[in-house]
């Protein structure tokens, strides 16, 4: 028997994601967004969350997905690994599930043009609904992201 767990669910286009809620901080609205050169595309840039710098990732550029404008359901999720806090802009964040490890499958090797090491699986939720899990480390994976750190000294 797996071990239960809770997954923050939120929307990118059609596919509906999951992070468990242990590796999120907290949800907010948008916010100012201050850009910081020579960072990569996808990395919008920084915000002050309540005292903390907080680097911004749109999720839908970590991805190659073409970007969006943002809406009012628009959510920046605040994560924490290991000793890093970011936030990923997202469509929506919709819901909390309880779901069972058990209910994880290996991701296959694309995913809604998102390649396998950003997935930790796909979970099967009911008769018709799939709910993508990220590998949060790969997806925050330092060497792709840590040019925001190096620009600081």
């Amino acid at each position: 028997m797996g071990e239960e767990m809770k997954v923050i669910v939120f929307a990118l286009g059609n596919e509906e994601y999951g992070i468990e809620v242990d590796q999120v901080r907290t949800i907010e609205r948008m916010l100012p967004i201050t850009r910081v050169p020579k960072t990569y595309a996808f990395v919008k840039g920084v915000i002050n969350l309540r005292g903390v710098v907080v680097p911004i990732i749109d999720l839908r550029g970590r991805f190659g997905l073409p970007e969006t404008e943002y809406t009012e359901h628009t959510r920046i999720v605040i994560v924490a690994v290991a000793d890093m806090e970011v936030g990923f802009i997202v469509d929506a964040a919709s819901d909390v599930i309880d779901l069972n490890s058990d209910q994880i499958e290996s991701p296959p090797e694309v995913v809604g043009g998102i390649k396998a090491k950003y997935l930790r699986g796909v979970a099967k939720i009911g008769e018709d609904r799939l709910l993508i899990m990220l590998n949060l480390p790969e997806v925050l994976n330092k060497s792709e992201i840590i040019q925001l750190e190096s620009l600081e000294e």
